[in-house]
Order: C-alpha cells, then sequence, then structure tokens
C-alpha cells in the first residue's frame, strides 16, 4: 500500500520562502513522476510541477523562476522550494506520486491529503 506524507506548509508573509516535502512509502513498489500541485478556494487543483524519476522538470508559468522541484530517489521524497511567495500562491498543495511494480509498464497515481500554504501580511 503506498503513503504519501507531506509537510511544510503553514502562514508565512509575502516574499517568505517555504520547503514542502512528500514521502511517498511502499517498498515494493518503483515511483516514477511525482509532482506538486494546488487548489485554492473556490478554484480547481492545477499542477504546480513535476519531476520524473530521471530528474527531468516540468513548471506551471506561474512559479517560474520562484519555485524549485527536487527529489530523493533513494528516499522516495520529492521537495518543493517556495521563494519569493505571494498571496495568490495561497493554496492546499497536494503530492502526487505515479508508481508501478518493478518491471511492469502499468503505472498508478496515488495523491496525498494535503498542505496548506498561506501567504499573507
Amino acid at each position: 500500500q503506498v503513503q504519501l506524507v507531506e509537510s511544510g506548509g503553514g502562514l508565512v508573509m509575502p516574499g517568505d520562502s517555504l520547503r514542502l516535502s512528500c514521502a511517498a512509502s511502499g517498498s515494493i513498489f518503483v515511483f516514477h513522476t511525482m509532482g506538486w500541485y494546488r487548489q485554492a478556494p473556490g478554484k480547481q487543483r492545477e499542477l504546480v510541477a513535476v519531476i520524473t524519476s530521471g530528474g527531468t522538470t516540468n513548471y506551471a508559468d506561474f512559479v517560474k523562476g520562484r519555485f524549485t522541484i527536487s527529489r530523493d530517489n533513494a528516499k522516495n521524497t520529492v521537495y518543493l522550494q517556495m521563494n519569493s511567495l505571494k498571496p495568490e500562491d495561497t493554496a492546499i498543495y497536494y503530492c502526487k506520486a505515479e508508481y508501478g511494480y518493478s518491471g511492469s509498464p502499468t503505472h498508478y497515481s496515488y495523491w496525498g491529503q494535503g498542505t496548506q500554504v498561506t501567504v499573507s501580511s
């Protein structure tokens, strides 16, 4: 069974930084693309950044130059370094992992419970 444990959210002021972490467990699985999505009140969930197991990244335009996604494959953990935070970054941030059995082309998706990020003066 897969579990995703997110941490690092909180209340910060505009211009501050936060680092989110998402640790995936499930030792029999191989974790492929992992990433972060966010959902603000009254809005749809949207992609923030994703990273493949090989380190290829993709960012939403609204975070380019401010956020950096990285991962530690040995720990099955993905990070999101968020700098220069703005009030419009306020949202629940969700971790998502694609995983599967070693050698199998079938991938599954799993979502974390989310962590609240609030940017306010």
